[in-house]
């Protein structure tokens, strides 16, 4: 039998041993790991676990689930409090086309992969390529599985002021890996109201346009705030 990829030698990103992954968790006694199998070994990595569940009657019944590990990522809202306004891109989606949306170009907040980065260093990464901005300090709104019934992503979200004058390079992504991003910057009214009507259908950015409605910086002051703030008082 010839070397697997991933499994006995490295693939093409250097990794190996990509089945061994999950087979020492026991962090949940109601959860025993018995086998899992590399089926695909390509850019990212599609798993086949086997597992004992205890249910809640008690009774334990064998599973099999596939999980897709790409591994985690990093999301931020640029914001101009000031002229009220957001940035954010514009992109061919081939998996949202596939599945019914009329052209597969979605309106989205910049967003990548870690890769080696820590979060806060890849959204400003991100930014810098996809928005061609650099984000004042950050602030970190929450952090979420997006889709935990097949993907493994843990998704940070980060929020960030800038100005015009932070708009410092073109943005529009990194042409060697097949991006080509259009970057908007919108009136944040607008914005909020596409989450409504549907030209906003990416869940990631509802997610941050919403917290920044809600709880960020265009959420309600309460009465009051603004004058027992000011030092002229």
């Amino acid at each position: 039998m010839s070397p697997r990829p991933g499994v006995d030698v490295p693939d093409h990103r250097g990794r190996t041993g990509l089945d061994r992954a999950g087979r020492d968790l026991d962090r949940n006694p109601d959860v025993v790991v018995r086998d899992v199998r590399l089926t695909s070994e390509g850019w990212h990595v599609l798993r086949r676990t086997t597992f004992d569940y205890r249910r809640r009657d008690g009774r334990w019944e064998t599973q099999t689930r596939e999980t897709y590990d790409r591994g985690n990522g990093a999301v931020v809202l640029p914001y101009d409090a000031d002229r009220g306004r957001v940035l954010l891109t514009r992109q061919f989606r081939f998996p949202a086309y596939v599945n019914d949306h009329p052209d597969g170009m979605l309106v989205e907040a910049a967003a990548g992969l870690l890769d080696t980065d820590d979060p806060p260093a890849a959204v400003r990464r991100e930014a810098a390529e996809e928005l061609g901005v650099t984000l004042g300090p950050l602030t970190h709104v929450l952090d979420a599985y997006m889709s935990p019934g097949s993907v493994t992503e843990r998704l940070h979200f980060f929020a960030a002021p800038y100005t015009p004058a932070d708009r410092t390079g073109a943005g529009g992504g990194v042409e060697e890996e097949g991006e080509d991003i259009e970057v908007l910057e919108l009136p944040f009214t607008e914005a909020l109201a596409m989450t409504r009507d549907g030209r906003i259908a990416d869940g990631k950015t509802v997610l941050l346009l919403q917290w920044a409605a809600l709880d960020g910086p265009f959420a309600p002051q309460p009465a009051g705030v603004h004058e027992a703030a000011s030092p002229h008082r």
